[in-house]
């Protein structure tokens, strides 16, 4: 089991706008990697009303230690005013990944 490590699930409004803050949290090293994913359809409550849009998934993996960065990181500089950011655990894995994971997301 690896309770040091999670993957971080936010969305955007456009392809742009994911690759942007993608290669943004990889930068600053609050991320191992990101991966973008093809338009996905979101059906949500927003103002009062149904709303129903294409979004572009993130999936950040990153180490347990850097959630609460991250989670500023992507408010900062997220189009929503609220934008999505959950933590999922990461329950194992390859260990050899996940020891890289931890590396690439310490100061260089």
């Amino acid at each position: 089991m690896s309770d040091n490590h999670v993957v971080v699930i936010t969305t955007t409004d456009s392809e742009d706008a994911a690759g942007t803050l993608a290669k943004a949290i990889v930068e600053a090293r609050l991320a191992a990697c990101v991966q973008v994913s093809s338009p996905i359809r979101s059906v949500y409550r927003w103002g009062g009303e149904v709303h129903d849009d294409r979004e572009w998934q993130l999936w950040i993996k990153t180490a347990y230690d850097r959630v609460d960065e991250l989670t500023e990181f992507v408010k900062a500089r997220h189009t929503y005013d609220v934008p999505e950011v959950l933590a999922l655990p990461v329950l194992g894995g390859n260990l050899d990944y996940l020891a890289w994971l931890t590396d690439e997301t310490r100061p260089a």
